[in-house]
């Protein structure tokens, strides 16, 4: 009998080096996507049941919304920004419902309990979604449409597209559709995926910190964010919004809207980290109606840092506009 060893055949040495790559890129990474996934939970109608606000049912899925104030108040909307929900409006509703006004807020699709549909999350989704909201909730007169953020750019094609319906607009530290170039992983979903699971979101709601000028005066704002992550299609609406947008330019809508004599208001932080002040100038520059105040001693989320200031302004501004 032969007692040498055989060793390792080329053939064998090229499975074992595929098992290998097998284990380090498919198993090890599909083994954490499923550990630390915060998405776990489905939206479905006992999480509605047990959410604060309203739902109605529109054609993408359901729509979670607060309407308050006085039947007879004028209505104001107003549209959050980018991913945080209805509540980054909470004290201006109270505000404008103190103030006699009607209030609608509401979360996106995607967002907040809002459904999440796989579909994909172009702008015409956000102007169906708030057309059709306010269709649903028998809202047919005019009214004052404000917008935070990413909420100036969901406005600004509102107004474009419907313009007697608007009556006012009010922009807080806007951001607009502009033409933008996807990372490296954006352009391959299930890739994106499984990394922003593993590695990004959980990132997320701390990161949310970063538009205040004094965050720790909100210690509880990434635990709030953080309830919208646990509902399985959150990631995926924020890699639509990203891949469907990617050629978007709303300079057209800008001035077509700027160019119409209903009145206009600009808020803005000085401090603003991620809309810089110094954008107003372009805005203010396209739309010669429009009134500027500027916030000191706040970032990009001034409602919350100088409430006084913004709500005195916001206010003053839709008594002097209703008819």
């Amino acid at each position: 009998m032969d007692s040498r060893s055989p060793g390792i055949t080329p053939g064998r040495l090229l499975a074992i080096y595929g098992v290998a790559i097998l284990v380090i890129f498919v198993a090890i990474p599909a083994g954490l996507y499923v550990a630390v996934d915060p998405e776990r939970l489905d939206l479905n109608q006992s999480v509605r049941d047990a959410a604060p606000g309203g739902f109605v049912r529109l054609s993408d899925g359901f729509t979670h919304y607060e309407l308050g104030g006085s039947p007879a108040g004028p209505v104001v909307v107003l549209a959050a920004g980018a991913t945080v929900p209805y509540y980054i409006w909470d004290p201006t509703f109270t505000a404008l419902v103190d103030a006699g006004f009607r209030v609608l807020r509401y979360d996106y699709y995607g967002r907040g309990y809002s459904d999440r549909p796989d579909i994909p999350f172009t702008q015409d989704l956000y102007v169906r979604q708030l057309t059709e909201l306010l269709d649903a909730l028998h809202i047919a007169a005019t009214f004052d449409l404000a917008g935070l953020s990413f909420g100036g750019s969901v406005i600004t094609s509102i107004a474009a597209r419907y313009p007697g319906r608007v009556r006012s607009l009010v922009y807080i530290d806007p951001a607009f559709r502009a033409p933008e170039t996807l990372g490296s992983f954006e352009s391959m979903p299930r890739v994106w995926n499984v990394l922003t699971a593993i590695l990004g979101e959980r990132s997320w709601a701390d990161g949310q910190l970063n538009d205040f000028l004094h965050p720790e005066r909100f210690p509880d704002w990434p635990a709030r964010y953080r309830v919208q992550l646990q509902y399985r299609g959150f990631r995926r609406a924020r890699l639509s919004d990203a891949v469907n947008n990617v050629d978007s330019d709303q300079r057209d809508e800008l001035q077509r809207v700027g160019s119409h004599q209903r009145p206009v208001l600009v808020i803005w932080g000085k401090q603003d980290p991620n809309v810089p002040f110094e954008l107003s100038a372009s805005l203010m520059g396209v739309m010669p109606f429009a009134r500027l105040v500027a916030v000191d001693d706040a970032g990009h989320l001034p409602q919350w840092e100088r409430p006084a200031v913004v709500h005195a302004a916001l206010i003053a501004f839709l008594r002097d506009v209703q008819p």
